[in-house]
């Protein structure tokens, strides 16, 4: 029996809780059948997007249903083949877009987000990291008074959580912000303390070399199943089984598997993203750039533009539809028509989605050797420092910052 702390998944998320616990003195091991950041992770928009607070189920958002399976390209779809498998999610959903369901996810995500936010710090100074990020601010951007007027809630509520913003009524006055936006967009809102990485992948592989720094391991394996034993968990693998005191399953979209097979049954599913990376000299982005009607951003990757976004909520066995990404890479030249669109590298990725908004942080209750750090959605990156301190805390019998019950592994 090891005396290490074993954890499955070297996205985002698991490499910063191993980080997290080798500074805290712990002999950490971390499983990934492709390494650091092999899958969603590497692929995102490399935001640290703490004000984004609101969930996705929102009161009356069911209503949009009938419109999300009639538009297979829109910025929110469900392919039509796959809508009664996901209906038991989306039953759940429904009922946390109810206000009281709504609220108290909000509160909690306010609460995890400022946890996060300090976490980030701490981490940034730990690694000396600031190189690595952007301070350059966002801009949501919106075609009519109307649609600006319609999102003014959601800023009311960031404001009371402490989340500063600008508000923007004149295309002249967003031009300062950023040159070269189509004339349409007659308001915005720029956020001054959104951050973003220069690249997400080596944002992550910079953390996992500061694990190692530490002692830790990182192994790329195939885990194939695991099993409660009398002492701790055993994990099966490509390479053989793993005997461990302590185990994390931080596997994102693939997480809730992991947990079928230790007794838990957790509502788990795929919001498939997808975007487009285009090369230097692409576009002269000066801040990261929200598409609020569109369902899509462009942000400052490796010196070039990714332009990507949307949710189609498809599952992880369906192959991709890069049309999708076609479809944003084409909205975007229209509304940055400087843009260069050669050149561009498509992609997928798997965010791992739970139906309030709120991810999965805590012990198994099938056995209390095993803990949860998944689910996340479009937020792994922003929240992955706040989730490693509450993660160490809850694996070395800490306090930890906030409760949990809200993030709870049975609140479904």
């Amino acid at each position: 029996m090891s005396d290490e702390i074993t954890i499955i998944g070297a996205g985002i998320v698991g490499t910063s809780i191993g980080l997290e616990l080798a500074r805290r003195g712990q002999k950490v091991r971390v499983l990934d059948r492709k390494g650091v950041a092999g899958e969603t992770s590497q692929g995102n928009a490399g935001a640290f997007a703490f004000q984004e607070i609101v969930p996705l189920a929102t009161p009356g958002i069911m209503m949009k249903a009938p419109k999300w399976l009639m538009d297979p390209l829109g910025p929110l779809s469900i392919p039509p083949a796959y809508a009664l498998h996901i209906a038991p999610w989306m039953l759940r959903f429904w009922r946390a877009s109810w206000p009281d369901r709504y609220k108290s996810s909000m509160l909690a995500q306010a609460d995890l987000m400022h946890l996060s936010k300090a976490a980030f710090e701490r981490q940034l100074a730990q690694i000396d990291g600031e190189h690595l990020i952007m301070r350059d601010g966002q801009l949501a951007l919106y075609e009519s008074d109307k649609e600006y007027r319609g999102t003014l809630p959601g800023w009311k509520l960031r404001q009371e959580h402490g989340f500063n913003a600008t508000h923007l009524t004149n295309s002249d006055i967003i031009a300062e912000y950023q040159p070269g936006l189509d004339k349409r967009f007659t308001h915005a809102v720029f956020t001054p303390d959104w951050l973003n990485t220069v690249d997400p992948k080596v944002w992550a592989e910079t953390l996992a070399q500061a694990l190692s720094d530490l002692g830790g391991q990182i192994q790329i394996t195939e885990v194939q199943g695991l099993a409660s034993s009398e002492t701790g968990v055993r994990v099966e693998t490509s390479d053989g089984p793993i005997e461990t005191s302590r185990l994390i399953v931080a596997a994102g979209a693939w997480s809730h598997h992991l947990a079928h097979h230790v007794g838990d049954r957790i509502p788990l599913e795929t919001e498939r993203g997808y975007n487009t990376t285009l090369p230097p000299g692409a576009f002269d982005l000066r801040t990261h750039l929200t598409f609020s009607g569109h369902g899509f951003v462009a942000s400052k990757i490796g010196g070039g533009v990714r332009v990507g976004g949307a949710v189609e909520l498809g599952g992880l066995k369906r192959p991709p539809n890069y049309k999708r990404a076609e479809i944003l890479l084409q909205k975007a030249q229209e509304f940055l028509p400087g843009l260069r669109t050669e050149g561009g590298t498509q992609w997928m990725g798997y965010r791992p989605s739970l139906p309030d908004s709120l991810p999965v942080i805590g012990t198994s209750p099938s056995n209390p050797r095993v803990m949860y750090a998944f689910g996340h959605g479009h937020l792994g990156l922003t929240q992955s420092a706040g989730t490693a301190e509450l993660v160490a805390d809850l694996a070395l019998g800490a306090k930890p910052a906030l409760s949990l019950e809200p993030f709870s592994p049975t609140r479904f």
